[in-house]
């Protein structure tokens, strides 16, 4: 006989300062995911919120702010735009595999690049490859490492520029983390390129839905979350499409991704 699913505990974190807002506290609820009903309550929370770190499954509980809201790009419906189209062709000969969760000394060191280019104040910053491996490899359901690497020369697999741990739900990929080599001149917009090939893959399997994590309205760091249309958010009468934010690409970051692909 199937034991009974059971409701999951939930807790809640100390107050610490907000690393997207300047001058706020964040506080966030989670509940611990095993035991075989694990992959299942993953994908229930997934769609109200909640994100997967390891073995822990956790959503934003602040006090008095509510500025961190969930995102998902609608697969199905994606058209990429004209500079999208030219990332796609541009990284097209790369070597993409979806690996089982195990993780390498040259993801590691990979991510200690990314990392110190892009967030070198970060929490992430004095990860060691113990914390690596845990984030990779402690996954109580269906997860995997996508690699993206230059094509094979002379018979060798090619250098690894690029990897996202991810998750198949029920119903989409959810990115837990992404990073690549920030420095490659000759790569540019490969952080968007992988968001991009996340989302043909997830059309491509039938999935609906890429979950991108969590928005912040005003963040800098989170804008680039809304340059993949139709994008819904997570509201409190459930998800809506995002309909009056203008899609954020900087001046700047525009004009070197058309130069580079000129």
């Amino acid at each position: 006989m199937t034991a009974p699913f059971r409701f999951p505990r939930f807790f809640v974190t100390s107050p610490s300062p907000c690393p997207y807002l300047p001058g706020r506290q964040e506080r966030k609820v989670f509940t611990e995911l095993n035991g075989p009903h694990a992959g299942e309550l993953n994908d229930a929370l997934g769609r109200i919120g909640f994100r997967r770190s390891q073995s822990v499954a956790y959503r934003p509980s602040c006090a008095s702010c509510t500025a961190c809201v969930s995102v998902r790009v609608v697969a199905h419906e994606f058209e990429p735009n004209a500079t999208q189209r030219k990332l796609i062709r541009r990284h097209t000969d790369l070597d993409v595999a979806a690996c089982r969760p195990w993780a390498t000394d040259e993801q590691f060191q990979l991510l200690r690049r990314y990392l110190a280019s892009r967030h070198p104040g970060g929490g992430m910053a004095g990860m060691d490859e113990g914390d690596y491996a845990d984030m990779v490899e402690h996954s109580p359901v269906n997860s995997f490492i996508i690699e993206y690497r230059e094509p094979a020369r002379n018979g060798r697999q090619g250098k690894l520029i690029g990897a996202c741990l991810t998750d198949q739900q029920a119903d989409g990929l959810s990115m837990i983390y992404s990073f690549f080599d920030a420095d490659a001149v000759d790569r540019p917009g490969l952080g968007n390129f992988i968001i991009m090939d996340h989302i043909l893959r997830a059309r491509t399997a039938g999935l609906p839905y890429v979950y991108l994590g969590y928005w912040v309205k005003g963040s800098a760091r989170m804008e680039y979350k809304t340059r993949y249309r139709p994008l819904e958010v997570l509201g409190p009468s459930g998800w809506h499409l995002l309909v009056d934010e203008p899609v954020a690409v900087s001046a700047t970051t525009q004009a070197a991704i058309e130069s580079e692909l000129a």
